[in-house]
């Protein structure tokens, strides 16, 4: 299989000085999804700029689909996580998934085509009707239904989630984890999360980071393999219904 994301000793520091990252190798075959978890500070969140070009490594390499990752951003999506965004700017629901089309260019131009590929999306994610609503009127669970629109919108072959279930209530949660089971079928979904709890049965491979970067295949990643990285005793839940945790024993979630 070939490597969608494809990361060799690479290294990246800030202004400061201070190491985020070390000898980072990695790579992600196209068919499989992975999961980014760390305690916070340890790197998620550098790592992801990274991948999405933001930054540029001090050492090493990171390309996407053999390319930088400055191109092969057309074939990128991206959900950042929605509290970052000012949800009292006044933009409609289609609005927001339009900005997945935005091309190159000083003057953001969209389609005909471009309407119906970000309509098309949010009807994939069951939420047309919500079209014409604000962004700012809409519940978490929408609004992450609506970023996650915005990605897709640009048909990518890359989907990238920072935080997908932060601030969303259960309900909704479990509406995610349904749609991740159908968007992986056809595009690898990379996800970051600090929540143990994110490691469930749609994830095959597991990244550890916290300045150094382990990996692991998700069907061996126990309690142990998180205290490693968190450096504290960790229980989590794993949500293929079996659960390994400090008490020694197997049981049913």
């Amino acid at each position: 299989m070939t490597p969608v994301i494809e990361v060799n000793n690479l290294s990246f520091a800030y202004e400061s000085g201070s190491t985020i990252l070390e000898d980072v190798n990695f790579a992600i075959l196209e068919g499989q999804s992975g999961c980014i978890v760390g305690p916070n500070g340890g790197g998620k969140s550098t790592l992801l700029k990274l991948l999405l070009g933001l930054l540029l490594p001090d050492n090493g390499s990171i390309r996407l689909f053999g390319q930088p990752p400055r191109d092969s951003r057309r074939l990128v999506g991206y959900m950042p996580q929605y509290h970052q965004l000012d949800a009292a700017f006044p933009v409609t629901a289609i609005e927001v998934a339009e900005m997945g089309c935005i091309k190159p260019g000083f003057f953001p131009f969209y389609s005909k085509k471009d309407r119906a590929d970000a309509m098309a999306a949010l009807d994939e994610l069951g939420i047309a009707d919500l079209a014409d609503r604000s962004f700012a009127d809409l519940s978490g669970g929408q609004r992450q239904r609506v970023l996650i629109a915005r990605a897709l919108a640009c048909h990518p072959r890359l989907l990238l989630l920072d935080e997908p279930t932060a601030n969303i209530d259960p309900g909704a949660e479990e509406q995610f984890y349904a749609t991740l089971a159908v968007l992986r079928k056809r595009m690898t979904v990379l996800t970051v999360s600090h929540d143990l709890g994110f490691v469930n049965r749609e994830t095959d491979v597991i990244i550890c980071v916290n300045r150094k970067v382990s990996v692991h295949q998700a069907e061996n990643f126990t309690a142990e393999a998180a205290d490693a990285v968190y450096h504290h005793e960790m229980n989590f839940i794993r949500h293929d219904h079996d659960c390994f945790c400090h008490c020694g024993g197997k049981h049913n979630d």
